[in-house]
């Protein structure tokens, strides 16, 4: 029988070489509102939350309800904070989790400045090692627009199989054109 995940005793810190992977906390509003400022066209077009600039009041916000949803086990966010420098570089995510299964799906976005550098792809494989040998995941997706080729690289790089494409399968936030959607998965088989 599957432990409830609200009871489940988990580290809100993940490390691997360069990186601190952190569980936001009440007052990384104003931090991430100045990565997501600056990177802001480059997440436009694919991301949907990112459809206006999202003021600091809404950032700080997100890093409350991402820091609860920790707590109850219903999504993991991290912030990605680069270890030699201490900056913010980004943000990935654990959500759309079905317990039953276990499975789940990795998010992520990296600020323009750490762009090309592996850094997320160094976060997706952590995150991925976290929901395989923590949480006890059967299955770990990517998903992201056709279009969006360097998301699907870092799909690729971190191992991730490409499983199909779901045609049509949702608006664009921004133009409203039906757009296709990869589906990158990762499967262990039960013990």
């Amino acid at each position: 029988m599957l432990q409830r995940p609200i009871l489940l005793d988990l580290p809100d810190q993940l490390e691997s070489e360069r990186l601190w992977l952190r569980a936001p906390r009440p007052g990384d509003g104003a931090t991430i509102n100045q990565a997501v400022r600056e990177s802001f066209e480059a997440l436009r077009p694919w991301l949907p939350w990112a459809t206006t600039l999202p003021t600091v009041a809404e950032s700080e916000e997100f890093a409350r309800r991402s820091a609860v949803s920790y707590l109850t086990r219903e999504a993991f966010t991290w912030l990605l904070w680069n270890k030699q420098t201490g900056r913010l570089i980004g943000v990935s995510s654990l959500h759309d989790i079905n317990w039953s299964v276990p499975s789940m799906q990795i998010g992520y976005w990296v600020r323009t400045s750490m762009a090309g550098q592996g850094c997320i792809t160094e976060a997706v494989l952590t995150v991925s090692h976290f929901a395989f040998d923590v949480l006890g995941a059967r299955r770990v997706e990517i998903r992201c627009d056709e279009r969006n080729e360097r998301s699907a690289a870092v799909a690729r790089r971190a191992g991730f199989v490409l499983e199909g494409v779901l045609h049509n399968e949702r608006r664009h936030h921004i133009s409203h054109e039906l757009c296709n959607t990869m589906v990158f998965a990762v499967i262990k088989a039960p013990s």
